[in-house]
């Protein structure tokens, strides 16, 4: 097929590259435009892009979709579908409704749980055990469109954003040709999404990543893997007058006595601190401004932590 291919973040390079070794007909590549990243700003292309780019393919990066001039750009193009990966722009009716199959999203959720923009996060985050991707046919409502196809997968007590996004992009990249070879031959059916458990994967604020210590040490773990790597789970530690921000990256729910948030004790292998419900989260791995992430003995050497300091 004649495909459109719209993504942005690494979880949509895999799906380019199935397509490609699928030896479709990639007609262009749409991505957002590049920007400044990272501690110097330096302008950055983005993953899809710079894919495309050693590709040889064509790259568009228009900041809207909205214009008439980018709807007639994009219907010339006479594409016989368009896949959207994690892609980040609404796309107008106009565009919905311009190649000849329409457009198709995949999705890393089970459907209509989560839709939006961090459903894999989200996931993590509330404690789901199970979560999944989808190929689902793009409408105007949000992530509302008939599911063409879906994969179920467990989610795992270790489980980072970063370890279940980069399963799920692999496993969604598999998926996209057999879609496109079942709708070439008219073998599939859409399934209707059901109207019970739409739940709504908002994008995350920075003050949302900050820990609740009064939460039991389950779902404090469960906060710091579902913001692992960005944007990153925080709490404050306040110290000579002065609040430092900590960043945690790993952990492990375990039992402790003491008022949330106090530092229970630290060791070579962990921080532990006070959670509710009578539990205590062993912090493994951290970050203070300034420093890069450094395992919890590491941390210690340069950084004392006393039992009794406390974090809120």
């Amino acid at each position: 097929m004649r495909i459109v291919f719209m993504g942005t973040p690494a979880f949509a390079v895999p799906s380019l590259a199935a397509l490609i070794a699928s030896g479709h007909e990639i007609a262009a590549v749409y991505t957002q435009p590049p920007r400044p990243s990272g501690r110097g700003h330096k302008v950055q292309k983005s993953p899809v892009h710079a894919f495309a780019e050693d590709h040889g393919l064509e790259i568009r990066h228009p900041e809207s979709l909205k214009s008439q001039d980018e709807k007639e750009a994009f219907a010339e193009l006479e594409a016989d579908v368009a896949i959207v990966v994690a892609y980040g722009l609404i796309l107008p009716k106009a565009v919905l409704a311009a190649p000849r199959l329409g457009c198709l999203n995949l999705h890393g959720s089970l459907l209509p749980r989560w839709r939006g923009a961090a459903p894999i996060q989200r996931a993590i985050m509330a404690g789901d055990q199970f979560t999944g991707v989808q190929v689902m046919q793009m409408e105007a409502g949000l992530d509302t469109g008939p599911v063409l196809l879906s994969e179920s997968v467990p989610i795992t007590a270790t489980d980072t954003a970063a370890s279940l996004s980069e399963k799920l992009s692999h496993i969604g990249a598999d998926m996209l040709p057999r879609v496109l070879a079942a709708l070439d031959r008219g073998g599939i059916v859409p399934q209707i999404q059901p109207e019970e458990g739409v739940t709504y994967a908002h994008k995350i604020t920075p003050e949302e990543a900050r820990i609740d210590w009064s939460k039991p040490a389950i779902d404090i773990d469960a906060h710091i893997r579902g913001l692992t790597p960005v944007p990153g789970a925080w709490t404050l530690l306040t110290r000579d007058g002065e609040e430092v921000r900590l960043k945690i990256w790993e952990s492990a729910p375990g039992e402790g006595q003491g008022a949330p948030g106090t530092i229970l004790g630290s060791e070579a292998e962990g921080i532990k601190i006070a959670a509710g419900d009578g539990t205590a989260l062993l912090v493994t791995k951290l970050q203070r401004p300034g420093k890069a992430a450094q395992d919890a003995d590491t941390f210690l050497r340069g950084y004392p932590l006393a039992p009794g300091e406390s974090l809120s």
